[in-house]
This record gives structure tokens, C-alpha cells and sequence, in this order.
């Protein structure tokens, strides 16, 4: 009994299990373990951080590539609807012209309203409702003969929507 006490208040041996525990190398090894896994860490936070700012940045990039879409229709559908309005004065004034050209005229004009439509743009009526700033531009003011003031009395051309948005506010003639 009094060798097994004697053997664990000596020093630890070489072939003991708890000898490597507390040897210099081991506890070096351990450190470096630590530093590694801390390193690992940071570099995957670093990842995590990278992962989440590129995909910010692709949904950023997909949403002004949607603007710049939208602005290139925006565009070329706005002076498409001055020539809408050219082809309805047009029409509005083709009485006396020869019956062919008339029906050439209005088969140019439903071409193009439906190219318009295809697209999501469509013509809004403002003749005998109250005028609303951001449907109606006001061109002039009228006696009302009767009317509300503040209706409007007449469209001297089309508002337009496309969508929800409005593309092009109607140009009215307004009750006083």
C-alpha cells in the first residue's frame, strides 16, 4: 500500500496516460487547436458576411436592370401615344376623305391599340367624373352648364395607365 501512495506523489512516467496531458508539447498542441478554430470561425463568419453581400447585391443589380426595363418602355410608349392621338384627330376628321383611306386609318389605330394593350397600357374615360389631380391635367375651366364644379367636362386627349401606374395623366377641360 505504501508503494502505490509513493507511486502517485512521483512524478508522472513516461508510459502514463496523465503524462501526456501535461506535457509541454501536448499543451502546445491544444493552442493551436484553439487559434485554428478560432480562425475557422472567423472565416466562415467572413464567408456568411461575403454569401449575404452578394446576394444583396444581385437583387440590387436585378432591380435597377427592371427599372432600366421599365424606363426603355416607358420611353418609346410615350411618344407612341402622341401618335395615338394623331391617328384619333385623324380620324375625327376624316369625313370627307375617300372611304379607303379612312379604313386604312383605322386599322393602323386598332393595330396600335392592341400593341398597347399587349403591353399593359389602356386608356382611361374623365368625361363627367371630378377631377383628380393625379389622373387629370387641367388644359382650361368652363361654365358648368349645370354640372358640378370641379367635373370634368370634356377630354381634349386621354389619360393613359399602365398598369397601376399613370402613364400619362388625360388633358381635361374642368366645371368651374
Amino acid at each position: 500500500m505504501e508503494q502505490t501512495r509513493t507511486s502517485q506523489n512521483s512524478a508522472p512516467q513516461p508510459g502514463d496516460p496523465g503524462a501526456a496531458a501535461e506535457s509541454p508539447e501536448v499543451r502546445r498542441l491544444e493552442g493551436e487547436v484553439e487559434r485554428l478554430k478560432g480562425e475557422l470561425r472567423l472565416e466562415h463568419e467572413t464567408y456568411l458576411r461575403n454569401l449575404a453581400d452578394f446576394d444583396n447585391y444581385r437583387r440590387r443589380v436585378e432591380r435597377e436592370r427592371a427599372r432600366a426595363v421599365t424606363a426603355g418602355k416607358r420611353e418609346l410608349i410615350l411618344p407612341l401615344l402622341d401618335v395615338m392621338d394623331d391617328f384619333e384627330r385623324a380620324l375625327a376628321y376624316s369625313g370627307e376623305s375617300p372611304q379607303p383611306v379612312v379604313e386604312g386609318l383605322r386599322a393602323i389605330h386598332r393595330r396600335l391599340v392592341t400593341l398597347l394593350e399587349a403591353h399593359g397600357v389602356r386608356a382611361f374615360t374623365s368625361e363627367g367624373r371630378a377631377f383628380n389631380p393625379t389622373l387629370h391635367e387641367v388644359v382650361s375651366l368652363a361654365g358648368g352648364d349645370g354640372e358640378g364644379s370641379g367635373t370634368v367636362l370634356d377630354e381634349l386627349s386621354p389619360g393613359y395607365r399602365w398598369g397601376d401606374e399613370v402613364l400619362r395623366p388625360a388633358r381635361v377641360r374642368v366645371a368651374r
